[in-house]
């Protein structure tokens, strides 16, 4: 804090502050002071976020990120199919790109997010981008940068390979990309970084799968005991009991007798239904369900919603039974985009525009287009309604309202 005092008192330019610092308002300057140094605001807490000794050095993410991606994601059809609807359905949404002025038809952002590398469609790198934000709380796109201009390619690093390398004022300098025992470091600039809100990391995000960690470890465990009471011919074991003479037990060759024929004669796929013949005072005692068997499966089915619930899926759009929060599937799916698909994509996009705005020196914004989503049709359709019948508003009023250009620049566009 005090190095920041001295540089505004000796007029050295600031090179520590995070490059979304803001100068100080545009108001006229006395003519006496106009050689006075350019003031900068800062956070008062900047300096306080580095870490003792970070400087230069990665800041590792949590080391659990890649076992919670195959225990929340590949092994479990919940997680799985929650990723892929928010991840596909936010990919899927129509972009619009515009300014302060104007909505442009044809833009060269336009046709870099269209074809991002050689490699892939929007679609392809929107749709791991957000998979990778969704998994790991954190999502990384780099810029292949031409001299001047926009880049010349987009391409999304893996989550679990990036690994944040803080200043001295703790914001990030550098990103390191870390593959077996290779490692390349990437400027700043040249890496858009989208993150979860985490309560207590400065650096990285926190994910679905971290929150639902609980639950996820439930419905796995839940299910391994399903696929071992299959295999089980789908029923609880029961007990073959020795009623022997005068309370005896069985001998050593009559026991291996005994579990030989179960082995043959009454276990496997092919043995099922089989009638099983008992001699020699041996009784067979089913097992029956116990309450606590029966209740198994409604833990499962709780932990399989509060897995959706974690990534804002609405359990009825997964088909989990048991769930009635809404009236029918429309109205649940109308909420899935509303709740977590817009904000998703309005976030991510709007990181993108900002960071890629850095290199065309021009403020633009990518955003959904909320009048081509068909699960908002009807909404849509009732808002343009309300706001055409409103004749208390301007034209202008009512286009600001709609989220459009103004009608000059409409029209010249």
């Amino acid at each position: 804090m005090f190095d920041f005092l001295r540089r505004k008192e000796t007029g050295a330019p600031d090179r520590t502050l995070p490059v979304h610092a803001h100068a100080t308002g545009s108001a006229p300057v006395p003519a006496a002071v106009t050689t006075a140094p350019t003031e900068a605001k800062a956070s008062a807490a900047g300096n306080l976020i580095a870490w003792p000794g970070s400087s230069g050095r990665a800041a590792l993410q949590p080391r659990d990120a890649a076992q919670l991606t195959q225990a929340g994601f590949a092994r479990n059809p919940v997680g799985f199919r929650a990723v892929r609807l928010i991840a596909e359905a936010a990919a899927a949404l129509p972009l619009v790109l515009q300014d302060a002025q104007s909505r442009y038809e044809a833009h060269p952002v336009l046709d870099l997010i269209a074809r991002p590398n050689p490699s892939q469609g929007r679609a392809e790198l929107l749709e791991s981008l957000y998979g990778q934000l969704l998994l790991t709380g954190n999502g990384f796109v780099e810029a292949v940068a031409a001299e001047e201009g926009l880049p010349h390619e987009l391409h999304v690093l893996r989550s679990d390979r990036m690994a944040v390398v803080p200043g001295d004022d703790g914001w990030p300098v550098a990103y390191d990309y870390t593959v077996g025992a290779r490692r390349h470091r990437f400027p700043a600039r040249a890496v858009c970084h989208v993150k979860s809100f985490h309560p207590q990391d400065d650096h990285y995000g926190l994910s679905a799968l971290q929150a639902a960690a609980q639950a996820i470890e439930v419905h796995n465990g839940a299910s391994r005991w399903s696929l071992a009471l299959l295999q089980n011919a789908a029923r609880p074991s029961g007990a073959i009991v020795y009623a022997g003479p005068n309370g005896g037990t069985m001998s050593q060759d009559q026991f291996d007798r005994l579990v030989s024929e179960m082995e043959s004669q009454h276990q496997g796929a092919r043995n099922a239904g089989r009638p099983m013949l008992l001699e020699g005072g041996l009784d067979w005692k089913p097992m029956g369900f116990s309450p606590s068997d029966m209740e198994f499966q409604q833990t499962k089915e709780q932990a399989a919603r509060e897995i959706a619930i974690a990534f804002g899926v609405p359990p009825m759009i997964l088909g989990l039974p048991g769930d009635a929060t809404y009236a029918n599937y429309q109205e649940a799916n109308r909420a899935f985009y509303r709740l977590t698909v817009l904000p998703l994509a309005t976030r991510v996009a709007s990181a993108i525009s900002d960071w890629l705005s850095d290199f065309t020196g021009e403020r633009i914004t990518l955003a959904p287009d909320l009048d081509q989503i068909p699960a908002l049709a009807t909404e849509r359709e009732a808002q343009w309604r309300r706001v055409a019948q409103a004749s208390f508003l301007s034209q202008a009023e009512k286009r600001r309202l709609l989220g459009l250009p103004p009608m000059e620049a409409a029209d010249g566009t």
